[in-house]
């Protein structure tokens, strides 16, 4: 098991198997809100889905809509059981926020080069922690 100190953005404790990607992710029109598929035609995490996982991506784009868009992924429970991000930026902030998902950023380690798609992992956005349980 790895330990790593992380910024909370969004309160809460989660846990799932991580879904990791490298690109940007914006939640309007690259996810879709009834089944929380990833949509967008060119992404690598395209046709895959987040709901209930553990989403490590860089940070978000595009419309604020996005935050709205995380909020009905919540609604229609097909959202991410927590979000991990290099540095989130405010439509995802405020997403996560309202839709009561355990956010956290600048983990101490680079997340998307220590956690693999799969691993097990909790994020913990009350002390402020994710603890990566290896394949």
């Amino acid at each position: 098991m790895i330990k790593l100190c992380a910024h909370i953005v969004s309160r809460g404790c989660a846990e799932g198997e991580a879904l990791v990607t490298s690109q940007p992710l914006s939640f309007l029109g690259s996810v879709d809100p009834q089944t929380g598929i990833v949509i967008e035609k060119d992404h690598e995490l395209a046709g895959k889905s987040i709901k209930d996982k553990v989403l490590v991506f860089p940070g978000g784009k595009g419309s604020t809509v996005g935050s709205y868009v995380i909020y009905q992924l919540k609604k229609n429970g097909a959202a991410p059981s927590a979000i991990i991000n290099i540095k989130a930026e405010p439509i995802v902030a405020v997403g996560a926020i309202i839709s009561d998902i355990p956010l956290v950023d600048r983990v101490e380690n680079d997340p998307l080069r220590t956690i693999k798609t799969g691993d097990k992992v909790l994020v913990d956005a009350i002390v402020g922690c994710v603890e990566i349980y290896e394949r």
